[in-house]
C-alpha cells in the first residue's frame, strides 16, 4: 500500500466516525467563537485589550491600532473567515483565510510572550490544520504526490494582443491611482515629506504635519485631522 492509498483509507475510515464528525463540528464553532469578537470589536474601531503600552504586546496592539483601516480591515478578515467556516461549502475557503491569520498571531504570541493567546493561537493554528485534513479530499491535489485529474488542453500560438493590453493597462491605471489617491503622504524622512509643502494648499500645516509625524511621533490620522481644520480656517 502506498502513502496515497494508505492516506485515502485513513481519511475514508475518519470520515465515517460519527464522533469524528461531532468533534469536527465542535472544532469549526470553536474557531468561528475565536474571531467573531476579535473581528467586530476591530471593525468597531476599537482598541482589543487594555493592556499597558509599555507591555510588548500592549505596544503592538496599540500601534495596530493607529494603522487607520488596516486595522478595520483585519476585523473584516477574521470576520469573513469565521462566517464561512459556518457553512460546510464554504468550509476550506473558511480555513484557508483563518490560518494564515492565526499563524500570523500565534507567531507574534510566541515572540512576545504574550500569555494570553499563547496556548489557544497553538491550538487554533492546529484546528485548522485538523479541518484541512478533514476536507483532505477537497486540497489532496496541492500535495506533490498527488496528480490531479487532466483535463484537455487545446493549443493555441495566437498572440493574445487584448490579454497584455489589459495587463498593460492595469498596471497604468493601479500605478496612477495609487500614486495620486493621497494629497498629503509622511514620507520616509522629515525632509522627504517637507518636499511636498511646495505644492500644499496650506505650506504651513504641511509642514506641521510633517514635524508632528517626524518629530513628536503623533499618530497618521491625528496629524491629518489637524492639517484638515488648518485648510478649514483658510
Amino acid at each position: 500500500m502506498n502513502i496515497i492509498q494508505g492516506l485515502d483509507k485513513l481519511y475514508a475510515r475518519s470520515r465515517g466516525n460519527k464522533w469524528m464528525r461531532y468533534f469536527t463540528t465542535f472544532t469549526r464553532l470553536a474557531l468561528v467563537a475565536g474571531f467573531l469578537p476579535a473581528g467586530y470589536v476591530k471593525i468597531i474601531g476599537e482598541r482589543f485589550t487594555d493592556l499597558h503600552n509599555n507591555q510588548p504586546m500592549g505596544h503592538y496592539l496599540e500601534a495596530l491600532h493607529h494603522t487607520g483601516y488596516y486595522y478595520t480591515f483585519i476585523g473584516y478578515a477574521q470576520v469573513v473567515a469565521a462566517l464561512l467556516l459556518l457553512f460546510p461549502r464554504t468550509v476550506v475557503l473558511g480555513v484557508l483565510l483563518y490560518l494564515p491569520i492565526i499563524l500570523n498571531i500565534c507567531v507574534l504570541s510566541l515572540a512576545v510572550r504574550f500569555e494570553g493567546s499563547l496556548l489557544t493561537a497553538p491550538l487554533m493554528v492546529i484546528a485548522c490544520v485538523y479541518l484541512l485534513c478533514w476536507h483532505y479530499e477537497r486540497v489532496k491535489y496541492i500535495f506533490p504526490f498527488n496528480d490531479p485529474p487532466q483535463q484537455a488542453i487545446v493549443q493555441n500560438n495566437k498572440f493574445p494582443k487584448w490579454f497584455f493590453a489589459s495587463v498593460v493597462a492595469i498596471f497604468l491605471l493601479v500605478g496612477y491611482t495609487v500614486t495620486h489617491m493621497y494629497d498629503l503622504m509622511p514620507r520616509n524622512t522629515l525632509t522627504g515629506c517637507q518636499t511636498q509643502c511646495g505644492d500644499s494648499e496650506d505650506p504651513a500645516a504641511c509642514n506641521v504635519f510633517c514635524r508632528s509625524i517626524h518629530n513628536n511621533g503623533q499618530d497618521l490620522k491625528k496629524s491629518l485631522k489637524e492639517y484638515e481644520r488648518s485648510l478649514k480656517r483658510k
